[in-house]
């Protein structure tokens, strides 16, 4: 079978990317950029909320090995889905949670995941559910930024404990380190 695509944004994209390179049946991520009306908009842009974009990760996956339903459970425990246009101290409309779905039978599992994830957290989700849109992939700088940067504050503080989550919660799923 054929891998498949998943568009996820939930806060700055260096959490989800290091997070995601650790899950088994993950082929590839990105860290990009969609949502927006800019073409080919750039890192400063759109942090500076003037392109409607969000913040996002594409993920090329083995449907075989991860479900989508798999990717979007580990999505939902990895940030919070109540806070809107923020995680964290990362505030603005491109760090919104959000999901883009492919087709009809993502949009489908991702509807049942939000309605399954209502009654887990305490507040109102407020994950978007979007078509996908054109993507456009993140400045070569932005790529495996974790990888290349562990010891950067915001890495050490931010994408270090969820990476320690994934492993926690999914254990199974994550990659042998």
């Amino acid at each position: 079978m054929a891998s498949e695509i998943a568009v996820l944004g939930g806060g700055c994209f260096w959490c989800l990317e290091a997070v995601y390179q650790q899950v088994k049946g993950i082929d590839a991520v990105e860290s990009g950029y969609t949502g927006g009306t800019v073409v080919n908009p750039n890192y400063e842009q759109v942090c500076a909320g003037q392109t409607g974009h969000a913040e996002v990760v594409k993920l090329s996956f083995d449907p075989q090995t991860i479900s989508y339903r798999e990717i979007l459970e580990i999505f939902f425990t990895i940030h919070d889905p109540t806070t809107l246009n923020r995680q964290g101290n990362d505030i603005g409309t491109q760090y919104r949670s959000v999901i883009y779905y492919q087709n009809e039978l993502q949009r489908d599992t991702a509807k049942h995941i939000i309605a399954e994830m209502a009654l887990v957290w305490d507040a109102p989700i407020v994950t978007e559910l979007s078509p996908a849109q054109p993507y456009y992939k993140a400045e070569d700088y932005h790529q495996n930024y974790f990888q290349q940067h562990p010891f950067q504050g915001y890495c050490a503080f931010v994408v270090a404990p969820k990476l320690a989550k994934l492993r926690e919660v999914f254990a199974g799923k994550s990659k042998p380190e």
